[in-house]
């Protein structure tokens, strides 16, 4: 039986991912801060789900990763889908360094005990790093700066991590990594008084998800939409980019 462990499992896409893979029959492990939506994900799947309570900033969060693993008797696929973000014109402090703090400093947390629960001598092929970063960290945007730079940071360390496993001489086929790119999805993430272009709905967004998931692709926009104007937009020049006001209104 195929076991999956997903972080940020308490609501939106992490919660989404989470109910995909146990209606598909697998194992599934899911952590996050808040725990009592977790526990309703076990009272619907029973024992094909084990919970954890874990804040990705934490000295322990790496720990009790790896004890949720152990729990779960094993992990094949690891989804990093914890991560905050806010629009923050005032460059309000509290939340750039919170930001950072969680898109940067726990992700790399997480992600590193994966890559070396994956790495360890005797674990089998078919190993899977998924991570959920976001169209912002192709450009940055204006108007969530430590965002868009966060998510940036997230596609640059799988990226790298990638390199590393070919340098240790693992193959894709021993492990695989799948930077999963969403645009705007109408979850618990944005301001629901705020008007978002091509928003999508979360049950749409989780089914291309897992798709990708799936699939293995190495770099997922979700949706097609998205991926045509990320490449639209990097064809523009720095010069002309800075000048575009990239901002959402109010409904």
């Amino acid at each position: 039986m195929k076991r999956i462990v997903i972080t940020g499992a308490s609501s939106g896409l992490g919660m989404g991912i989470a109910r995909a893979f146990a209606a598909k029959g697998w194992m599934v492990g899911v952590a996050a801060r808040r725990t009592e939506p977790l526990e309703q994900l076990r009272s619907e799947w029973g024992d094909r789900v084990v919970t954890a309570r874990i804040d990705i900033t934490s000295a322990e969060a790496p720990r009790q990763l790896n004890d949720l693993i152990d729990r779960l008797g094993g992990m094949d696929v690891f989804v990093q889908a914890a991560g905050i973000g806010k629009q923050n014109l005032a460059l309000d402090p509290t939340i750039e360094h919170n930001t950072v703090m969680t898109n940067c400093v726990g992700f790399t947390a997480m992600i590193d005990t994966a890559f070396n629960y994956f790495t360890a001598p005797g674990n089998p092929d078919g190993c899977h790093i998924v991570a959920i970063s976001s169209v912002a960290g192709t450009k940055g945007l204006g108007s969530a700066p430590s965002y868009s730079a966060s998510k940036r940071f997230e596609s640059t360390y799988l990226t790298a991590l990638e390199q590393q496993a070919r340098i240790r001489g693992l193959k894709r086929s021993r492990l695989k990594f799948t930077d999963i790119r969403p645009g705007f999805i109408a979850t618990d993430l944005l301001d629901s008084t705020t008007r978002y272009p091509m928003i999508m709905q979360p049950e749409y967004a989780i089914k291309l998800i897992v798709k990708a998931i799936e699939r293995g692709r190495r770099v997922a926009y979700i949706d097609r939409r998205w991926g045509l104007l990320v490449r639209l937009w990097r064809l523009l020049p720095s010069w002309l980019w800075v000048r575009i006001k990239a901002t959402t209104s109010k409904k």
